[in-house]
């Protein structure tokens, strides 16, 4: 009997051993499990690399600890234009009065944040101890592309562009420029879908717009991206083939989704790939989350088949949107290094997006710090009217939800720094003041630490919001924005510090680009984003393009300046 008592609980260990270790398989199996990629069925995947298929999901991956599952997906097709200016210029074609591609919800909830007093805010001017500040006029300003000159009755224009060695290309929803460095025009307004006559597909049939510009100075090439917003959903993406955009592009068609929209993408450039994020509308209509993409940019710089990695889903509908970093200046990142994507909200977690084009398995997407800017209160959280005009009721969108175009990385030798801004607050709930929150974060894949931080808005009525934030090779920062309040028509603006100002300040006073005769009515979208940038040719030219209005209308225009700091050579 004692010898079979003891079999008996020996047995029964060992059943309660092999039921706890299958539970604990099954948990690791559902926690770590590849969620299936909605809207890839029918792309092939090239030998070795994972092609999930089935429904889409909205799981909440950004909630795991560690890595989470990685998805990869080739191009649905790719080729080679003949040179632009071989090509018939398509122009963009008109569109129905205020159509906008942008999803046309109230602003995305700010998840995580609750309004505080902004203790970071510059009320006054304050340089370096003993020098005046003293921003310098624009050394050259001129006319982007226009609502006529586009076609695009649409609204709004997404104006952003980028600076070259020898040209500017500008891009706004559904159409692109390119100008010699002088401000003549070279090629022009044309309608994006141009550089993709006789692809076939969606990429040249549509014409959707929510563009990026960017060039890649690492290779002297330059990016230009539009997505499709209609079932199924692509991102066309084109490089240059040369560092001439006037001549032949390598186009890709990249399915993105068959169900859920991809919205409002943004993209780095990093020696690895092409970074992207996207703000995910689940079914096209609820926010899912962000998303984090990149492309295989070798591949894409050689005008081969190219496949993107990406999460297994998005982020979730708790994950605030997040935005990849872009390289400035022409020292790298260390070797291997990972991109770097910053979300928004009072905490800005970081994740690094670490790929791996030859054991895509390996590729890693964590959250890996988590910084606390200074409190502020979120900018018009449950409005698009929202920042005032002169001579008018109708009021402008502030976009208080995200960052601002572009989040700029530079390699400094001693440091390393992530640049980003947003749009807040500056005034009290009962009486809104838009004005730019700007920050510097330091050693962004290491342990990253707020450097310096800041909300400029100088006391006087005007509101100042969709800024873009840029640094040169010694260090300076500038910031470029939209200037408006009830007594002032809105304005193309700028400021800056150098890097011996008191940190958290742009001491060098406000420049203009161009003063608006008029402002908008009818339509309240403005934006949705600009962009800083600075001249590779010397880095030290920060070039600015975004709209203005002139017309007592929707009529808006887009200006390009030029500015540079006088201890930048």
């Amino acid at each position: 009997m004692t010898g079979n008592r003891s079999w008996i609980r020996f047995a029964a260990g060992m059943l309660i051993l092999a039921l706890l270790l299958a539970g604990v398989w099954v948990l690791a199996r559902d926690r770590f499990a590849v969620e299936p990629e909605e809207g890839v069925a029918g792309l092939a995947a090239p030998s070795g690399v994972t092609r999930a298929e089935g429904p889409g999901s909205d799981a909440v991956v950004a909630e795991l600890k560690g890595p989470i599952a990685i998805v990869t997906v080739m191009s649905e097709k790719n080729d080679v234009t003949p040179p632009l200016t071989e090509m018939k210029l398509l122009p963009p074609e008109p569109k129905v009065k205020g159509e906008e591609k942008e999803q046309r919800n109230p602003p995305l909830p700010l998840r995580g944040h609750v309004d505080e007093e902004d203790l970071v805010v510059q009320l006054a001017e304050t340089g370096a101890a003993g020098v005046a500040p003293a921003i310098p006029a624009p050394s050259l300003t001129f006319e982007g592309i226009s609502f006529n000159s586009s076609s695009c009755n649409c609204a709004p224009p997404d104006p952003n562009g980028d600076v070259g060695l020898t040209h500017y290309v500008q891009t706004v929803n559904v159409a692109f420029a390119i100008y010699n460095k002088a401000g003549t025009k070279l090629y022009g307004p044309a309608a994006i879908k141009t550089i993709w006559q006789g692809f076939g597909g969606a990429c040249e049939t549509r014409n959707d717009g929510d563009p990026i510009l960017l060039y890649d100075s690492i290779a002297d090439r330059w990016l230009i991206s539009q997505f499709t917003a209609a079932s199924p959903y692509y991102e066309c993406v084109a490089i240059s083939q040369t560092g001439d955009p006037t001549g032949a592009w390598y186009r890709y068609a990249f399915q993105l989704s068959t169900k859920d929209f991809p919205d409002y993408p943004k993209f780095g450039v990093w020696p690895d790939g092409y970074y992207m994020s996207v703000n995910w509308f689940v079914n096209a209509s609820s926010y899912g989350g962000p998303r984090p993409y990149v492309f295989d940019r070798a591949k894409m710089l050689a005008g081969q088949p190219a496949s993107f990695q990406t999460t297994s889903a998005a982020l979730g509908s708790s994950v605030n949107p997040i935005m990849p970093s872009d390289i400035d200046g022409a020292t790298l990142p260390p070797s291997g290094q990972p991109n770097v994507f910053l979300g928004f909200g009072s905490t800005l977690n970081l994740y690094k997006f670490a790929v791996n084009w030859t054991t895509p398995s390996s590729t890693t997407w964590t959250k890996s710090a988590s910084v606390t800017s200074a409190g502020f209160t979120q900018l018009c959280g449950t409005t698009r009217n929202c920042i005032a005009q002169q001579g008018t009721s109708q009021k402008l969108d502030g976009i208080g939800d995200r960052l601002m175009n572009r989040l700029v990385y530079r390699n400094m030798g001693t440091y390393q720094s992530l640049l980003a801004s947003f749009n807040v607050n500056a005034g009290t709930k009962a009486k809104a003041r838009a004005g730019v929150r700007w920050l510097e974060i330091r050693n962004p894949a290491g342990t990253p630490t707020i450097y310096q931080q800041g909300t400029y808005a100088p006391s006087d009525t005007l509101n100042r919001w969709m800024g873009s934030i840029a640094m040169d090779k010694v260090g300076n920062i500038a910031l470029g924005y939209s200037g408006s309040s009830s007594t002032a028509y809105p304005s193309i603006r700028y400021t800056a510090r150098l890097a011996t100002d008191p940190l958290g300040t742009m001491g060098q006073g406000e420049g203009v680009i161009y003063q608006g005769t008029g402002s908008q009515s009818g339509v309240n979208r403005w934006g949705d984003y600009s962009n800083l940038s600075v001249d590779p040719a010397d880095n030290c030219t920060f070039w600015y393009t975004t709209e203005y209005n002139n017309s007592f209308n929707w009529y808006w225009g887009t200006k390009i300046g030029s500015f540079k700091l006088a201890n930048c050579q």
